[in-house]
């Protein structure tokens, strides 16, 4: 429950407005979430390979000897969330956390949430992924010539 913090209920909630909330009442906030918490800080930068992060609130759990990792949504639940807290804990257990602590947490803070939507995004994730990278070209190659339109064909079909 965050009825300590002032901001009405409307769809118009800005995130950054509730993190601006929270850590004015930080206190409140940290009680909220049970004790041993000590709070690290909001928008927490972190650099990797040259680009920076945020991590919205970032705390440290005295019992847990774990950073805990705070993503604040402002609307209901989106699986592509899951992606952007996966990502914020490996570089926080990277680059941030000391030897002796336990992996990080990270709680994704929404307004909203639909079970069925949660259990899938989550489930399994551990599956094997990459990402790989594309190349464009104008040119066909010439095993494709007459199978594929060109790109002026293409682009008199999108017309």
């Amino acid at each position: 429950m965050l009825d300590f913090i002032n901001i009405e209920d409307t769809d118009s909630e800005d995130e950054k407005m509730i993190e601006n909330e929270i850590v004015r009442n930080i206190k409140k906030f940290i009680l909220t979430l049970g004790s041993g918490f000590a709070f690290i800080g909001n928008q927490y930068r972190l650099n990797v390979e040259e680009q920076e992060f945020f991590v919205d609130l970032l705390f440290f759990n005295r019992k847990l000897q774990s950073l805990v990792a705070i993503d604040l949504k402002r609307g209901k639940f989106k699986h592509e969330y899951l992606g952007k807290m996966n990502f914020y804990l490996s570089a926080l257990d990277d680059l941030v956390k000391q030897p002796h602590e336990n992996p990080s947490i990270g709680i994704i803070l929404c307004k909203e949430k639909n079970n069925k939507i949660v259990e899938y995004s989550f489930r399994d994730f551990n599956k094997a992924m990459g990402v790989a990278t594309y190349k464009t070209s104008n040119k066909i190659p010439d095993q494709f010539k007459g199978l594929l339109p060109d790109s002026e064909t293409l682009k008199t079909m999108m017309d």
